[in-house]
């Protein structure tokens, strides 16, 4: 069944646990999401990044969740990640998606506050829930998200409360050490700066870049307050390395065996996030 975001980080943030947002680029991807909700009865959120739209379209997307939905029982989410186009905040919207992140995080704070606003407004009179972005996260290795050139600006707590406050967000994603793709080195990740977030500001905080964050990073994290955790390297990683092992091993493999390994990589890899989140 597909859900708004809202009322599920309301019961996680409630019992202490965080959902999963899983980044999806084909169906093979959406099926292996999907599968991995039902199978631990846990919602998932099917992210759709804005950067993969020269591949899918936004109605390709939503139809793929509704068709994989009837035959995989899962509540999930269609959630847009990383849009900085409001344009296409506004498609998503239009295509079916029941949740949006305008990702203003590099414009100026007045900005950044008043665009998200504008989509708050737009989104709420039509059912959606939206997310918002304050600080900014550096791009690791292999990363599909942040810019190269984007550098760790911590969430300033003050800021966080002003800003959830003025717009009206759903959900707020905030910068503490993560990063966008690989970690080179040992993560820093300044649990300090996300309680005093959380002591300031009153909505479900979001923490991006999960992909090889420890767990108990990752369970100290849900303890402090965040209640959604992105994951996309790990699902890509994952699978490419299950495709080479396919490909090492068969002489001639069939596409159709290779799209089989890619859904039993994901779900396998969404499955252990879940177990990492809910514990």
């Amino acid at each position: 069944m597909v859900r708004n975001l809202t009322p599920l980080l309301d019961e996680a943030r409630t019992e202490g646990r965080a959902i999963g947002s899983f980044n999806v680029y084909s169906y093979e991807t959406v099926r292996g999401v999907l599968e991995a909700g039902a199978s631990t009865g846990a919602p998932v959120i099917v992210a759709f990044g804005e950067r993969y739209l020269a591949q899918l379209d936004l109605e390709t997307v939503v139809a793929m969740c509704r068709a994989v939905a009837r035959v995989v029982p899962a509540d999930h989410v269609i959630h847009l990640d990383h849009c900085k186009s409001e344009d296409n905040v506004y498609r998503a919207m239009r295509a079916g998606f029941t949740s949006v992140m305008f990702d203003g995080s590099a414009l100026p704070f007045e900005e950044n506050l008043s665009r998200t606003r504008r989509v708050v407004e737009v989104a709420h009179a039509l059912g959606v829930s939206v997310e918002a972005e304050l600080g900014s996260l550096s791009a690791a290795a292999d990363s599909q998200e942040g810019d190269r050139d984007s550098r760790q600006i911590y969430t300033d707590p003050g800021q966080a409360a002003l800003f959830a406050g003025e717009t009206g967000v759903d959900a707020l994603a905030v910068s503490i050490g993560t990063v966008h793709g690989s970690y080179k080195g040992t993560p820093k990740i300044r649990v300090d700066v996300l309680k005093e977030i959380r002591r300031s500001t009153p909505v479900p905080l979001v923490l991006h870049g999960g992909s090889g964050t420890p767990p108990d990073v990752l369970r100290e994290c849900i303890a402090e307050g965040i209640t959604k955790i992105n994951v996309n390297t790990e699902i890509s990683a994952s699978a490419v390395q299950r495709l080479r092992d396919s490909l090492a091993g068969q002489r001639a493999p069939h596409l159709s065996t290779l799209s089989g390994v890619v859904v039993d990589s994901v779900r396998g890899t969404v499955e252990e996030q879940i177990g990492l989140f809910t514990r």
